[in-house]
């Protein structure tokens, strides 16, 4: 009769901990299985995949239940073997069963069952789900006054757990491309692009515009025959057109139009360039780029003309320059090659002060800050709070940054180093 009981005792703390097993891998396979993958497997016809994709919507309702349930086994389970242990050997029965079921349930129902789950996420979880939510329905009522329970008590010490700031669904996804590049999942490229996507949301018109110091425009009180040679000559299909003064724009001229007048018309002269300008459209400058990229779809527009709070020409902006902070610099052969990055044999790079940080970044692969400036002048003069001399040096952000050359209050050229790279000597 003892061996019987023995043995009985001996089958049910094993039945039991194989449902601690359980639900220690369903626990880790449902928190670190991706809603994502669960959605598109349910998209392609896989009924679990939306089992999953419901449990982990409620994901603090389903975490309760399979914690209860953990519990409630682990404890019934240490219960009958201090029992059975007891039985067998006395008061140090008591020692021996906490050993032997510390050993049992790290082993076997927490460490291998989670391994084992964090290794086969998707099909883990996809395999418990129907079971778990059996589950979660059962302890429902009780997991529900635990919460509230958990919540009130939280309350008390000032802290709001229904109201703590997430992730957003962009910082997720930023700081999943951030991982995979370190694992070498996804390429550099790649991450930019995909980040580029993201950043449109944060970006403002203002970030990437063409300053109007660098917008190419053309005086239409100029004869006919000079516009019209000025617009074939330049590497831009659409040019505004300025009268009296530079940041007076008043329309803005396509190349094919011009050509198609030429033909009409057969010789500049006969050209009105007024007649064929289009009206010129102007924007804020805190347009995001997501808002300004939906403008130019919905307009079938490509060029617009930006401008502050004041209404002052500030620069413009092109449908090409959105798509380039997605994918990068698009080049053809009517570009004109501008100053940009080069590197030194001593590890540094001589860069054009009017470079954007964004494109430096992206070269380089650095993450120097671009917050409080556009370009890299701007992010020195925004570090020193002065316009620096040629010559002088400055050291933030794990960089080094040496002036070589102002011209006005404009730093036009800059030498920028890493910290961790030691110059030659007479460099």
């Amino acid at each position: 009769m003892i061996t019987t009981e023995i043995w009985l005792t001996g089958l049910a703390v094993l039945g039991l901990l194989v449902l601690s097993a359980f639900f220690s891998g369903s626990e880790t396979a449902l928190t670190a299985v991706s809603r994502a993958r669960m959605l598109q497997r349910e998209k392609t016809g896989d009924k679990r995949a939306g089992i999953v994709g419901k449990l982990t919507e409620a994901r603090e309702r389903l975490i309760g239940a399979l914690l209860l349930g953990n519990n409630l086994v682990n404890i019934f389970a240490s219960a009958l073997t201090t029992v059975l242990f007891t039985g067998l050997f006395g008061d140090s029965g008591v020692a021996y069963a906490t050993l032997v079921m510390t050993a049992l349930v790290l082993v076997f129902a927490e460490v291998l069952p989670k391994t084992l789950a964090i290794s086969n996420t998707d099909r883990f979880a996809i395999f418990v789900a129907p079971i778990v939510r059996i589950v979660v329905f059962l302890f429902a009522p009780i997991t529900a006054a635990v919460q509230w329970f958990i919540r009130s008590l939280l309350k008390i010490f000032g802290v709001d757990v229904e109201n703590i700031d997430v992730l957003s669904a962009h910082e997720e996804i930023r700081g999943q491309l951030e991982f995979f590049h370190q694992e070498g999942a996804v390429f550099k490229d790649d991450r930019y692009r995909l980040g580029g996507v993201l950043d449109l949301h944060d970006l403002e018109v203002s970030d990437v515009m063409i300053h109007r110091t660098k917008m190419q425009s053309i005086d239409i009180d100029l004869p006919n025959e000079e516009i019209v040679d000025e617009i074939l000559k330049s590497p831009y299909t659409r040019i505004p057109l300025w009268k009296e003064r530079s940041d007076n724009i008043i329309g803005v001229i396509h190349a094919k139009d011009v050509l198609r007048a030429l033909r009409a018309k057969g010789d500049p002269s006969g050209v009105d360039v007024t007649e064929i300008a289009q009206t010129p459209w102007f924007v804020p400058d805190t347009n995001t780029l997501q808002a300004q990229l939906n403008a130019f779809l919905k307009r079938k527009a490509h060029i617009a003309l930006v401008v502050d709070e004041y209404g002052e020409v500030q620069g413009l902006i092109t449908l090409e320059d959105i798509l380039e902070e997605i994918v990068g610099d698009i080049a053809d052969e009517h570009d004109v090659s501008a100053e940009g990055v080069r590197t030194m044999p001593d590890g540094s790079v001589v860069v054009d002060g009017g470079v954007p940080i964004r494109d430096l970044n992206r070269v380089m692969d650095w993450n120097l800050p671009d917050d409080e400036a556009t370009t890299i002048a701007g992010l020195v003069i925004h570090e020193a709070r002065l316009i620096p001399e040629r010559g002088q040096a400055f050291t933030f952000h794990g960089f080094r940054f040496n002036v070589l050359r102002r011209q006005g209050n404009r730093v036009t050229s800059l030498k920028i180093a890493p910290l961790t790279i030691k110059p030659r000597p007479g460099l």
